[in-house]
């Protein structure tokens, strides 16, 4: 059997430090040693989420902080809109649905991005406490405008809540630049640490806003958390192993720099896109695409569950495959956390013979060729147009 890498959107491949501070022996997360790590994550997590605020730990899923930003941030019966542009706008609206708010839905095709005329229609209409949106739509590949709609919630006065899941650490979303209201992310993307960690960062008027809610929840209240992680200290046990792990993850994102990485994700995605395209195939997200991933139409005719068996089996490439209706009919690669081009240039040639082995006649040729060229092209630049908008 092949030497299998892992492709997906999440979780990600470990780099060989992470894996070294995981496997070190456990400590006591009420005493001193656990407490000086902690002080330099939450600085660390400043840095990386660009802003001045606490960024605060939660022992939990990417799920797990978006359900405790909804119960935070908002009381029973208020309204909403939720931005529906894949599965995971779904889960906004689920989340949403089950906290009692009352939910304004705009419901996008699968793939596209909110327009924000619409959206500014949308909020004239309603009197709304906030907008709720994916900034990387994981099961699509789309990345939605969040600067735009930032700071079209501020001029309308209304709270912009981001599920960062599948951007943060992969593309810019810097958080008070943009005046982004809840910036929340989890550890199994761009992070590249295993699943089990929450991230959620509020600005000072939504800090505000969760001082009138009074039914927080009680393993999520944020206000608890934020009296606790200010003394380097968590309301309850955390998963001590991966902050000790996080602590060796965000070193790297000091040491590199957040433009250089922004420019890698980039040269990597375009270096996917560019093989994908040369192979004939077509992309899901023609224009508004996420760094983190890329989803791709397959073929008519041809199995996408077939064709991420013998991918794997065959070729060791560990990819995804479509959720909901678009279920055998899309794959994603995913290219975030610790992957570099040679990983993607090797799954590019996977899935061509994948395709070929399915019955796909297209028998194209020089694909990787003009993919790595467009890759070392993007990493030359001195200053790469992602570097800008972090200025």
């Amino acid at each position: 059997m092949p030497k299998l890498r892992l492709l997906t959107p999440g979780p990600t491949p470990l780099s060989e430090p992470v894996k070294k501070a995981l496997s070190l022996d456990m400590i006591h997360h009420r005493k001193q040693a656990f407490q000086e790590i902690f002080r330099q994550v939450q600085k660390d997590l400043q840095y990386l989420f660009g802003t001045q605020q606490p960024v605060l730990i939660l022992t939990c899923s990417g799920t797990g902080a978006m359900e405790a930003s909804v119960l935070n941030l908002f009381n029973p019966g208020e309204k909403v809109v939720v931005i529906n542009g894949g599965k995971f706008g779904q889960r906004w609206k689920e989340i949403a649905q089950s906290r009692e708010l009352d939910v304004v839905e705009v419901k996008l095709e699968w793939g596209k991005t909110v327009q924000l005329e619409q959206l500014s229609s949308i909020l004239d209409q309603n009197q709304v406490q906030g907008v709720l949106v994916q900034a990387s739509e994981t099961s699509t590949g789309v990345l939605h405008p969040i600067e735009e709609i930032a700071a079209l919630c501020k001029q309308k006065n209304v709270l912009c809540v981001v599920d960062g899941i599948s951007a943060v650490g992969i593309s810019p979303c810097p958080m008070d630049k943009w005046g982004i209201d809840c910036l929340l992310t989890g550890s199994q993307k761009g992070l590249g640490l295993p699943p089990g960690l929450g991230f959620v960062a509020l600005s000072q008027k939504a800090w505000d806003k969760v001082a009138q809610v009074k039914a927080r929840g009680f393993y999520f209240d944020l206000l608890r958390e934020k009296q606790k992680q200010a003394q380097a200290q968590t309301a309850y046990t955390p998963a001590i192993n991966l902050i000790v792990g996080l602590a060796e993850s965000l070193k790297y994102f000091r040491e590199k720099g957040l433009a250089k990485i922004y420019q890698k994700q980039r040269a990597l995605t375009e270096l996917v896109r560019t093989g994908l395209t040369q192979l004939g195939l077509e992309l899901l997200a023609k224009t508004n695409y996420t760094l983190g991933l890329t989803s791709v139409i397959l073929p008519v005719g041809i199995d996408g569950n077939e064709l991420l068996a013998i991918l794997a089996e065959k070729y060791g490439y560990l990819i995804a495959g479509g959720q909901d209706h678009l279920k055998g009919k899309i794959v994603r690669i995913g290219h975030m956390g610790y992957v570099d081009y040679v990983d993607l240039s090797g799954c590019l040639f996977g899935l061509h013979q994948a395709l070929l082995e399915c019955g796909w006649a297209n028998k194209s040729r020089h694909f990787l060729e003009n993919a790595m060229e467009v890759y070392w092209k993007i990493m030359a630049k001195e200053e790469d147009l992602w570097e800008k908008k972090t200025k």
